[in-house]
C-alpha cells in the first residue's frame, strides 16, 4: 500500500480536476469566454512534460558518471512520455487557439518556439533509433538530452518574453494569474497539475519497467 498512495492520489486529482474542469463555475471573459477551461489541460501538460525531461536530464547526467544502463533506460523513457506530453500540450494549444486567436496556428512566438523544442526530442529518438551498440547509443544520447534540455529555457522561456506574443504572460500580455485564475480556478488547476504530473511518472514507471524486463530477457538469451 506504501508504494500505491500515490498512484490513488493521481487517480483522485485527475478525477477530481477533469470532472469540475468542465463543471465548475468560471469568470467571464471577452474572447475567452468557456475556452479558459482548457487552461486545465493545456498548461498541466506542459508542466508534466517539464518534469519529465528534468528526471531525463538528471538520468543522464548519472549515466555519464556511472555508465549503468538503467539510468539510460530511465533517461530514455521519460523523454519519451515527457514527447507525449509535449504533443497533447501542443494539440490542446492549438484547438485553444484556434477558437481565442482565429486560427490553430499563427507562427506565434512561444508555438515556434515549441515546436523547435519538439523537433530537437524528436531527434533524440532518431538519435537512439539509429545505433545499434548500446554504449555508444547511451553515451551519444545522454550527451545529446543534456543539451537538449539547456536549450528548452531559452526556446520556451526567454526567446518568446523578449519579442511580441499573443501567449499570455509574453510580449507585454499580463499572465493569466493576475486577472483570471480567481480562487475558484485555482481549486482546479493546482489539482490537474499535480494529478497529470503523478500520471507522467506512473507512465514513465511502467516503460522503464518494460524496458528493463526487454533488456534482462536479452541478457539471458
Amino acid at each position: 500500500m506504501r508504494n500505491w498512495w500515490w498512484k490513488i492520489l493521481c487517480i483522485l486529482l485527475l478525477g477530481y480536476s477533469i470532472i469540475a474542469g468542465f463543471l465548475a463555475p468560471v469568470p467571464a471573459l471577452n474572447i475567452i469566454n468557456e475556452t479558459i477551461r482548457n487552461l486545465y489541460f493545456h498548461v498541466p501538460m506542459w508542466f508534466t512534460m517539464m518534469i519529465l525531461f528534468l528526471i531525463s536530464f538528471i538520468n543522464s547526467i548519472k549515466y555519464l558518471r556511472s555508465g549503468n544502463l538503467k539510468d539510460d533506460i530511465y533517461a530514455s523513457d521519460f523523454t519519451k512520455v515527457g514527447i507525449l506530453f509535449s504533443v497533447l500540450g501542443m494539440l490542446t494549444g492549438m484547438e485553444w487557439a484556434k477558437f481565442t486567436w482565429g486560427e490553430a496556428w499563427s507562427n506565434d512566438p512561444k508555438q515556434l518556439g515549441t515546436a523547435l523544442c519538439m523537433l530537437i526530442y524528436f531527434a533524440y529518438l532518431i538519435l537512439r533509433g539509429g545505433m545499434k551498440d548500446e554504449d555508444k547509443r547511451a553515451k551519444l544520447s545522454a550527451v545529446y538530452n543534456i543539451f537538449a534540455f539547456a536549450l528548452m529555457f531559452p526556446l520556451l522561456w526567454v526567446l518568446p518574453r523578449m519579442v511580441d506574443s499573443l501567449h499570455p504572460g509574453n510580449g507585454g500580455n499580463p499572465g493569466f494569474n493576475t486577472y483570471d485564475l480567481d480562487s475558484d480556478m485555482r481549486r482546479v488547476f493546482y489539482p490537474a497539475v499535480i494529478g497529470w504530473i503523478l500520471m507522467g511518472v506512473w507512465l514513465s514507471n511502467l516503460k522503464v519497467r518494460i524496458s528493463q524486463l526487454k533488456m534482462e530477457q536479452e541478457n539471458n538469451l
